[in-house]
């Protein structure tokens, strides 16, 4: 209700300024506000994975002590148990160093594999070695010698070198922050002497019969913690920025690298293992290994603890990842695993006093007789072991002394000692800065984790410096990026073009708000590419812009009003040698830019489009940038337009991203490619910066593009746009790449469309026929497998979310998958012709992913064949037809369509297919019912088509419930199933026998270029034949009086028509010839000395009509001044015919109502501050008086002349001032002088830089110009076309013949010959006693193309879990709109020591 009031209130004060207040009001137009359950959500995720990650931590902590627990000397277990037990800690420390292998080993098979530096790489493979033996000396030879408590303090001495190398290098920023590591260094040595006092009173005071080796082990033990504390070694290293080239080579072959040490480490560990237990110990017996039935408790407990370990140990390594990438460092990463030893000592003693009384048979007096009961129960059944053993270990403790019990509290200070050690070393993870996405190499310095002592290997593996945006230092804001909004449009409606406009607007207000807070850096335009944007006026022969141009120049006017309240400030129109240009400054100061395309001039088409921006915005942006001194006006800012963004100014607006890009590199240079259709929100396009921001090698990212519209062609569509996306992009992001990234909406990094064989390669003007196949019928899908070629990687993000409409009738359907299809197979089959060179290059494509595309492929082609097979057997369900004659049924319709496709054109063609797709959906219906009750008739729906049906409906369901915004598509899977004959054989049919027609079959309206534009207020326009004249008779009504006859001949003649006088003629433009200003000023003084007087001309008309009439100021000879200033722009140049229209439908801007609105708003937007309120009411109140006196009779609509504009400005300054100056706010007098000279300034036409006219010449020349229509050689592609269709057609046909072919032999010769027989379960799993006969082939098929779907629903499960990461890290760093506090207000503007005033408006 109070959206609605707020509504009402501002239409009424709209209605106060115009007879015409209504406005649409587009989806999203209003600003984003927070969401509490957002907020919510975020925080409740970080606690979930901070819990997990304690948890995890916790637990494989805990399970390691109590296997060193169980296999210590003084355990209670027996020696074959003590070896089985050891054996799984061994396997502990084994399994880290197998995931890091599997992981490397995959990556340099693969990915990529880079020839090491030796010396390096032996460097690194000896400090590895070194670890491991320290890791593995201390768990397998030194913590068994000890107790529980001991082996948990402990481990805390392994920061020992990280904490010295922090003090060599002084890593800390702030000086006094040195004191960390001093302590951590002090606490450690400290815990050490504890440690070693606390077992000198054990030895004094005999307690638990300890003997004096103990010192030898911690002797042993503090040198391993010595070798284990290298582990860490890069990591200061990379802080202090020393030994980069060193550190920048290892990166490239530390997969091999890995490969290597992890092998060394196992092999030491296994070493170090035989050596102390076999060599040493002698306590391996190894037939002791052979485990019997009545060892089964003992590999329960054994697998049991070591499979939590291991589980736990990956969990918590992974789940650390995690919390530092959603931004909870502190709350989900830090402050977890720095109570992880708390904790495990909190649980440790909570479980002892609470079980220990399970423990029959034990004395539970005092504690000494309690431990000399244990004893006694160590060989009983009923005896909890690891309760046993942990009391057995706490036994061994102070505690149990005869004599004094408070050296306990020592070996307490030990743990408190050790803790804080490890704590103060770490203390910089607390104060960590995390970018919205971060690498995981970004994070962590190590790939490899240390299972034994996961906390502190989390802490010390944890950045000390993150580094930047692919640069090692250490900066807390992401590199600066700029973003080119690129569109092509091609006959949209009106409700396509708001839908564009409206999304490009969001962005500006997201982005361009100076007074508001954002976490994005990056600056964008936005650039609109109108093909096809001209026509030639009947009986003038002026070339006009169309329809669909003025749609688009209403919708801009429309969105900006919706946006601001009130019209475009700064317009320009420019020609150029494509046709003309339209620079638009949206409300918070971005540039929108509509290139209008003359199909005469240049080439027409959406590629030929992206190619002319292209080369625009890299090649000759980048040009200029590259050299500062091309960028034009540079020097000259008083001849530039000025720009505002809710009251600041700026200078050189259509340059101001051109002066900026010079400090961007091209690697930071994106386009994000937009339909003319598309809507997005801001967050999609951050998403997807993410993406490119993160990896270097991304030169593409594309998101979730949902179909728009209604009825069943958009129900199908949008269920198999959800599959497509759901299983097919997401296994292509996570085994590979991407091979198409959509024009629709997809981000393309600079320098990869830049590099060799991509752009240039690009520019190729298709001749022959695989190339009219490959390059115009699917150009997005060809950009990308020549990003592909090159090395690129192109990315899927599920949570960028776009919307487009999508085809609703089934013949444009039709046609656009038509295009669609052969071209999807040639760029396929290029990629893997060209599979061996591009899996050298592109390190994310490997042989795996090229096998996984081949077997994609060859179930597409096999598609047609399938769904044949899939129908015979829906007439075997239906009809209870023999299999043989099922087929044979089955095959015909298909046959029968080839011929129809071959023979007749294609409407004829689209309507038996959408004839015969409606019987097939009746068909398929029954299928569907028939096999559902078949399931209930058999009593089981396990049979491999009831198991394939079944399957397919839960993974669907699973993956929308996973998807729960798109949760409602699933509705449409029933659509689809019915649909599956249609759009998987008919529609296959359709595209390979119409493979020749190149056209584009969507959109092809004639609105905008066919028909020519017919004149305004024709009342009568007749074809006549006069002798042997043809002649045309045009009447016209121009004016209200005499009418205009117009003869037109055959041969062009054309009759001086007659013309009545100008009283009431309509405005076509603003007229830009000044009167004097002496004359001006002199006119407003007696006007303001005398407020009532009446207008000098009292014959006005109704202002219902007020639009077609001049202002009463004017004086005739001003008419013919303004009429001659039309025809020419501001330096005398003749203009083309279609600017000056172009102007008048943005002149709008300049009628008495719009200027007082636009007043009224600038006024406003200049002064948001709250001190500024009473100045600011009043200046809004009065000027709207002066407004009102001024122009006293003047209707709403009506749009004042060049002298009521020279008026006003003097008027409505010189009020202004004296406002002010009462006030005593003179310093506010420049900036309210700007906001008055940009009401009152008019669309400028503008002449485009001779640099920049001179490229446009030389890239039409070279690359765009039109194409010219040889007759010879159409008929020669022609014949090509026709050919490779043949080809395709043949192939296609034979492959699926033999296919079904085969099939139909093996149901001939019968399923007691050859088949596999299948045992016939219940559902309970039960055996009936029958089989069920299948053919080996069909059974291939189906498992086969099931093994497809699970490694799809298992990739998609992958990516799933990484777009919840970043969509939380995104609402973590999400743009907050909170007002910053505003700088005071200067004087005036002052740049280069130019003041800059009002009158500079006019320039």
């Amino acid at each position: 209700m109070e959206e609605l009031k707020q509504r009402g209130e501002k239409r009424d004060e709209r209605h106060r300024d115009t007879w015409d207040p209504f406005q649409l009001n587009p989806v999203g137009a209003k600003k984003e506000k927070g969401r509490g359950c957002f907020q919510v959500a975020q925080y409740l995720v970080a606690f979930i994975v901070g819990l997990a990650v304690l948890t995890s931590a916790v637990i494989a902590k805990g399970s390691l002590l109590v296997m060193s627990t169980l296999c210590s000397k003084t355990s209670l277990r027996s020696p074959k148990e003590k070896q089985f037990y050891t054996l799984m800690l061994v396997f502990s420390l084994v399994f880290p160093n197998f995931l890091v292998f599997i992981k490397s080993l995959w990556r340099c098979t693969f990915k990529s594999f880079v020839n090491p530096n030796k010396k390096t790489m032996l460097c690194i493979c000896a400090i590895e070695c070194l670890v491991s033996l320290g890791t593995s000396v201390l768990v397998l030879v030194v913590m068994p010698q000890f107790d529980v408590l001991t082996n948990l303090f402990i481990s805390g001495g392994v920061c020992i070198c990280s904490a010295f190398m922090q003090i060599v290098f002084r890593l800390q920023r702030e000086k006094w922050k040195i004191i960390f590591p001093i302590c951590s260094l002090f606490f450690t040595l400290a815990g050490y002497g504890l440690l070693i006092f606390d077992y000198h009173v054990r030895v004094s005071l005999y307690v638990d019969r300890q003997s004096s080796d103990c010192f030898v082990y911690i002797g042993i033990g503090i040198a391993s913690s010595l070798l284990i504390s290298l582990c860490w070694w890069e990591n200061p290293l990379q802080a202090t920025n020393r030994l980069q080239d060193k550190l920048s080579e290892l990166d490239g072959f530390r997969d091999f690298v890995f490969v290597i040490s992890s092998i060394l480490r196992i092999i030491v560990i296994g070493g170090v293992y035989l050596v102390y237990h076999w060599l040493i110990q002698r306590s391996i017996e190894w037939s002791d290994f052979n485990l019997n039935e009545d060892d089964w408790r003992l590999l329960r407990i054994g697998l049991g603890l070591f499979t939590l370990q291991a589980f736990c140990s990956a969990a918590c390594h992974w789940l650390g990842v995690v919390a530092c990438k959603i931004h909870a460092v502190k709350m989900s990463f830090a402050m977890p695993v720095c109570c992880t030893g708390p904790a495990v000592l909190l649980v440790g003693m909570i479980l002892f006093i609470t079980q220990v009384e399970e423990l029959e048979g034990a004395n539970h007096g005092s504690l000494m007789e309690f431990c000399e009961s244990l004893v006694f129960i160590r060989n009983e059944d009923t005896t909890p072991v690891v309760i046993l053993e942990i009391s057995r270990s706490i036994c061994r403790t102070s505690l149990n002394s005869y004599y004094l019990q408070w050296p306990f509290s020592v070996l307490a200070l030990e743990g408190v000692c050790m803790w804080l050690g490890f704590i103060s070393c770490t203390y910089y993870v607390w104060k960590i800065k995390v970018q919205r996405i971060e690498r995981t190499s970004q994070l962590f310095v190590r790939r490899l984790y240390e299972s034994a002592f996961i906390d502190l290997s989390l802490l010390l593996n944890t950045k000390m410096k993150v580094s930047r945006a692919q640069t090692n230092e250490s900066n807390d804001e992401m590199q600066n990026s700029v973003i080119y909004l690129c569109a092509t449009m091609w006959h949209e409606t009106y409700d396509e073009m708001l839908a564009i406009l409206t999304s490009m607007f969001r962005l500006d207000r997201y982005r361009g708000d100076p007074k508001e807070k954002h976490n994005d850096c990056f600056d964008f335009e936005c650039h609109i590419y109108v093909d096809d944007a001209f026509m030639t006026e009947k009986g003038t022969e002026k070339r006009l812009v169309n329809s669909y141009v003025e749609d688009l120049i209403h919708v801009v006017v429309e969105v900006y009003r919706v946006f601001t309240n009130k019209e475009p400030d700064d317009v320009s129109i420019i020609e150029t040698p494509y046709g003309g240009r339209l620079i638009v400054v949206m409300p918070d100061g971005n540039m929108l830019f509509i290139h209008l395309k003359d199909k005469c001039l240049i080439r027409n088409k959406k590629r030929w489009s992206q190619i002319m921006y292209l080369y625009y915005l890299l090649g000759w942006k980048g040009y200029i940038v590259k050299n500062p001194s091309r960028i034009p006006n540079h020097n000259n800012p008083c001849k530039s337009h000025l720009i505002s963004a809710d009251g600041e100014s700026f200078l050189m607006h259509q340059y101001n991203h051109d002066n900026k890009r010079r400090f961007i590199s091209d690697d930071n240079t994106y386009l994000l490619a937009l339909d003319g259709d598309t809507d997005f929100q801001p967050k999609a396009v951050i998403l997807l910066v993410d993406r490119l921001r993160m990896y270097e090698n991304v030169g593409a990212a594309c998101g979730r593009i949902h179909p728009t519209g209604m009825g069943p062609m958009v129900w199908y569509q949008k269920f198999e746009y959800a599959v497509g996306h759901w299983l097919q992009k997401t296994s292509e992001h996570v085994f590979g790449c991407v091979l198409c990234s959509p024009g629709c909406f997809s981000l393309f990094r600079g320098s990869a469309l830049m590099d060799d064989n991509v752009l240039k390669r690009y520019t190729t003007t298709a001749t022959r026929a695989a190339q009219y196949v490959q390059y115009d019928q699917g150009e997005d899908r060809w950009l990308c497998t020549l990003l592909l070629q090159q090395g690129w990687r192109v990315e899927y993000n599920a949570a960028s979310d776009a919307y487009t409409n999508s085809p609703q009738e089934f013949k444009e359907f039709y046609n656009q998958r038509r295009r669609w299809g052969p071209s999807t197979l040639a760029n396929t089959l290029d990629l893997l012709h060209s599979g061996q060179e591009t899996v050298k290059k592109n390190t994310s494509i490997s042989r795996f992913y090229i096998f996984y595309q081949m077997f994609a492929v060859g179930s597409s082609i096999l598609g047609p064949a399938s769904v044949t097979l899939m129908i015979a057997s829906a007439f075997q369900f239906v009809l209870k037809l023999e299999g043989t004659i099922s087929i044979a049924i089955a095959s015909i319709p298909p046959v029968l369509y080839i011929i129809v496709c071959f023979v007749a054109n294609s409407n004829n063609q689209i309507t038996i297919a959408a004839l015969m797709s409606v019987l097939y959906a009746f068909l398929m219906t029954a299928s569907l019912f028939s096999i559902i009750g078949d399931m209930v008739v058999e009593g089981t729906f396990l049979t491999p088509t009831g198991v394939f049906l079944v399957s397919m409906a839960i993974m669907y369901v699973v993956t929308a419930i996973l998807h729960p915004k798109e949760f409602g598509v699933i509705v449409y899977g029933l659509m689809y199933f019915i649909c599956i004959p249609s759009g998987y054989l008919l529609l296959t049919i359709y595209s390979l026998v119409n493979m020749h027609v190149v056209t584009w079959g969507t959109r092809e309206s004639n609105k905008g270029g066919g028909e020519q534009k017919k004149n305004q207020n024709v009342m009568c326009d007749r074809n006549c034949k006069l002798c042997c004249w043809d002649m045309k008779i045009q009447i016209t009504q121009e004016t209200e009086h005499p009418m205009l006859q117009q003869i037109m001949g055959q041969r062009e003649l054309t009759m001086t028509a007659l013309t009545k006088h100008k009283d009431t003629q309509e405005i076509q433009g603003l007229h830009t010839k000044e009167e004097t200003v002496e004359e001006s000023k002199q006119l407003v003084t007696d006007k303001l000395k005398n407020k009532t007087a009446k207008d000098k001309d009292t014959d006005s008309i109704d202002s219902g009509n007020s639009i077609n009439k001049r202002s009463l100021s004017m004086s005739e000879s001003d008419e013919e001044d303004e009429d001659e200033d039309e025809s020419s722009d501001t330096v005398g140049r003749p203009v083309s015919d279609w600017v000056i229209p172009v102007k008048d439908l943005f002149l709008k801007k300049l009628s008495f109502g719009n200027i007082k609105r636009n007043l009224e708003e600038h006024i406003r937007c200049a002064l948001p501050n709250d001190r500024y309120d009473e100045v600011r009411e009043e200046l809004v109140t009065c000027l709207a008086e002066t407004l009102n006196t001024l122009v006293n009779g003047v209707g709403p609509e009506d749009i004042l002349t060049k002298n009521q504009l020279a008026e006003l400005e003097y008027a409505l300054t010189e009020r202004a001032r004296r406002i002010l100056k009462n006030n005593k706010m003179k310093q506010l007098e420049s900036k309210i002088m700007r906001e008055i000279g940009k009401t009152l300034i008019a669309p400028q036409v503008e002449k485009l830089d001779e640099g920049e006219e001179d490229f446009w010449n030389k890239l039409i020349k070279r690359y765009l110009k039109p194409i010219e229509n040889n007759k010879a050689h159409e008929e020669e592609v022609t014949r090509e076309l026709k050919s490779l269709r043949n080809k395709a057609v043949f192939l296609y046909f034979i492959i699926n013949v033999l296919w079904v072919v085969a099939t139909f032999f093996l149901q001939a010769i019968g399923s007691d010959v050859i088949s596999i027989k299948i045992p016939k379960l219940y559902p309970n799993g039960t055996g009936s006693g029958e089989f069920l006969k299948v053919e080996p082939l069909s059974l291939m098929f189906l498992l086969s193309f099931a093994v497809l779907l699970i490694l799809q629903f298992l990739a998609m499960l992958y990516h799933r879990i990484y777009t919840l990461i970043h969509v939380v890290s995104y609402r973590s760093k999400e743009k907050d709109y909170k007002p910053e506090d505003e700088e005071e207000e200067d004087e005036g503007l002052i740049m280069e020591n130019i003041v800059i005033t009002g009158d500079d408006f006019f320039q």
